[in-house]
């Protein structure tokens, strides 16, 4: 494996981030009451940012600089890992010591998971497959991944997960097949689409009677069905299935473990999301981009035209328009992250304007620049996703410019290994912030105090399906 540092690889990324709305008619007065000294109570745990001025766009027109002198006293030596935190989120122990009723004696048929979109996509409908499973007194069979041509994927379930691993740690939670019976095994299973369903959507009343019937569907879970409507059996073997009993198949574990330990120590793992097909679904606009991105971006639009005037403005100010690398790598040095931190960029391939923030992190590796050119194009979609996944949940820190599939799912599996320097970036604080005409260090300062107290209280990760709040 290389160990040399990535430099311009990789396209750039956007996120925000923001402080609570009830702060923000106190922001003007917050900047200047903060801008007191202070004792310095915390050590930080990367060493301080290096006596540097960088400057970057925050927004089309506003250049800034920022170094760290022009911190207020009491945050210029203080990186966000160096807060006390008062709640931390664990896996629940009504699941983890459940005592479980026992599995019915039989079955109510076989229902096979269809998966689609990107590997933290399909995870997430296979983990609700299995919630769906016991609810319904069917047997699960090892599901499905449909993927469209975008993911220029090809492998399936035991390509990246250890079936056996599964089926063992599932035992007395749900009942698990790896083949149908001869009965069954000719036939196409019965299609049941629950994708689009709305509201309080029932299993039992919706998708029971197809599986009595038929004895073998197979099943798109609905996007929107809350996991706490489940009764408490069936969230247990969900979250038994999903935080247990998936782990990487042992092939794409050591390769996983190899990239892991070419990485210096200590490092950060960095999910960034800026690629076109993002940027075009957001509804945003960035005028300020370069024509190259601008061309991509609105090749992937489509008919999703961006919001414009008060709409945008708006929208925005809801959190909802991802961060630009140069944002990530300001909110970064807000946060005293120092430009010299050993950066792991977890990203697919496609990411715009990268140049924003690798001329400010310097230190960043990627995959394709650790791992051998056979091996990694060797690799389809998905297990080149379970590595970023691998080495994220790993890391010495984590953090998330958008808080997705991957980010919960790598946030679960941090908190279940006790691993809770993890943060998302608040796209919201960002947004509303520079919309109160915030910039260069008073903006540092404000975007700090925010996810500070995001950090601390164990907000923006918060996982409330199986995991609990613990005081500490």
């Amino acid at each position: 494996m290389s160990s040399s540092p990535w430099h311009h690889r990789i396209p750039p990324l956007l996120r925000r981030h923001v402080l609570p709305f009830l702060l923000l008619p106190l922001l003007p007065l917050a900047a200047l009451l903060f801008s007191a000294s202070a004792p310095n109570p915390f050590v930080s745990s990367f060493g301080c940012v290096p006596d540097l001025a960088i400057s970057f766009f925050l927004v089309p027109s506003s250049l800034i600089s920022l170094s760290d002198r022009s911190f207020s006293p009491e945050v210029a030596d203080t990186d966000i890992w160096s807060a006390r935190r008062v709640v931390d989120w664990r896996p629940c122990v009504w699941w983890e010591n459940a005592s479980l009723p026992a599995l019915p004696a039989k079955t109510n048929g076989y229902i096979r998971v269809d998966c689609y979109g990107g590997l933290n996509q399909m995870r997430r409908d296979f983990c609700d497959g299995i919630g769906i499973a016991r609810i319904l007194n069917a047997t699960l069979v090892l599901p499905k991944f449909e993927v469209a041509a975008y993911w220029n994927e090809s492998s399936g379930f035991a390509d990246v997960f250890d079936v056996d691993y599964f089926i063992q740690q599932t035992q007395g939670f749900v009942e698990v097949v790896k083949e149908l019976p001869e009965e069954i095994t000719s036939r196409e299973p019965f299609r049941v689409d629950c994708s689009k369903r709305k509201g309080q959507f029932d299993y039992v009343e919706g998708v029971l009677p197809a599986l009595l019937e038929h004895r073998y569907i197979s099943l798109t879970p609905a996007m929107s069905q809350r996991r706490d409507r489940y009764p408490s059996y069936a969230k247990a073997a969900l979250c038994q299935g999903c935080y247990n009993a998936l782990r990487l198949n042992k092939a794409l574990a050591a390769k996983g473990s190899a990239l892991f330990k070419a990485i210096p120590k200590p490092f950060l793992a960095l999910h960034l999301r800026f690629e076109p097909d993002m940027v075009a679904y957001s509804k945003c606009d960035y005028p300020g981009l370069s024509s190259t991105s601008l061309d991509a971006i609105e090749a992937a639009r489509g008919d999703r035209k961006s919001w414009t005037g008060d709409a945008a403005r708006t929208w925005r100010n809801r959190g909802k328009c991802p961060l630009t690398p140069k944002e990530t790598a300001f909110v970064l040095q807000s946060l005293k992250i120092p430009t010299n931190t050993t950066i792991y960029l977890a990203a697919g391939d496609g990411l715009l304007e990268m140049e924003g923030f690798a001329s400010v992190y310097t230190n960043v590796y990627t995959k394709s620049s650790l791992l051998t050119g056979k091996d990694f194009n060797l690799m389809h979609g998905n297990t080149k996703a379970a590595l970023d996944y691998y080495v994220s949940i790993n890391s010495n820190a984590y953090i998330a410019t958008y808080f997705g599939n991957m980010d919960k799912m790598v946030s679960a599996m941090r908190a279940a290994n006790a691993r809770y320097r993890t943060l998302a970036l608040s796209r919201r604080a960002f947004a509303n912030l520079t919309a109160l005409g915030l910039e260069g260090v008073e903006l540092a300062d404000a975007l700090w105090r925010s996810h500070r107290e995001d950090f601390v209280m164990g907000r923006g990760t918060a996982l409330p399906d199986c995991f609990c709040e613990s005081t500490l």
